[in-house]
């Protein structure tokens, strides 16, 4: 699968134009970065507690609809991406006080992409059960999105378009 393009000028693009530059990449990738999107759905991304979880993934999840409605595939691509964002930082923080899961800072080169990027990972704390309720809530949504038939079939089309 081809990788996210990290070399492009994400701050002067705008993807909903130009979606013929979009590749799905792997898991997170790009998710703090594909503009229109990233403006549209950052605001509504929550995780603190079940209840502002609940209310994100909800919104989250029906944006992911409207956007497959409207035929956009690169915003449902990225909604889908907010919400397993949600459970995976969810989950970091139910396991890491804090959430601070590696030691050091990210490298100057590596900030804006996921990863340990040589860093060591630090101990896991006693699980916070308001974050892992939290990850469950984003989990369901984020499994609903990746069974979605037509998000499956824009998926397939948009990868044989452009790879």
């Amino acid at each position: 699968m081809p990788r996210f393009d990290y070399s492009l000028d994400y701050a002067h693009l705008d993807l909903r134009a130009h979606p013929e530059l979009y590749r799905v990449g792997v898991g997170e990738q790009g998710v703090l970065l594909v503009q229109p999107y990233k403006s549209e759905l950052l605001p509504h991304w929550r995780f603190a507690t079940p209840e502002a979880a609940r209310q994100s993934s909800e919104t989250l999840y029906a944006m992911f609809l409207a956007y497959l409605r409207a035929g956009d595939f690169v915003g449902a691509d990225m909604a889908r991406k907010f919400l397993q964002m949600g459970f995976t930082r969810s989950r970091r923080y139910a396991n890491h006080k804090g959430g601070k899961k590696y030691a050091g800072p990210v490298p100057e080169d590596k900030r804006g992409q996921s990863g340990a990027h040589g860093r060591p990972e630090l101990p896991r704390t006693p699980e916070d059960p308001v974050k892992a309720e939290s990850a469950r809530i984003f989990k369901a949504k984020w499994d609903e999105a990746e069974a979605n038939e037509e998000y499956a079939r824009l998926k397939k089309e948009h990868k044989a378009r452009y790879g």
